[in-house]
């Protein structure tokens, strides 16, 4: 983390406390990771943290590329790796289940 964004991860880079979450945050996480924040992985981001908030769970990828309309391809495409692994690394969700 630099210092303008100082906050507490575990050993895989999650946010330990949900709400030291903010877009700043999600751009830093990012960066650490390699990537670059756009407005689009910004919006996956912010989807992914309103259906934890009225779901309580990380919602799999499946129902979360259908809800968004694209493709788990497409996810893939733009994440690389683990779509759903990073929108929740750097959306300050709890990593989801299904992830090793």
């Amino acid at each position: 983390m630099n210092a303008a964004v100082s906050v507490a991860l575990d050993n895989e880079g999650f946010l330990q406390d949900r709400d030291d979450w903010s877009e700043e945050v999600a751009v830093e996480l990012a960066k650490s990771d390699d990537f670059e924040m756009t407005e689009q992985v910004m919006h996956f981001i912010k989807e992914a943290r309103a259906m934890y908030e009225e779901d309580g769970v990380v919602p799999p990828i499946r129902i979360f590329a259908k809800k968004q309309k694209v493709s788990t391809k497409e996810l893939y495409d733009i994440f690389k790796k683990g779509p759903m692994k990073l929108i929740c690394k750097w959306g300050g969700l709890p990593k989801p289940t299904g992830c090793v």
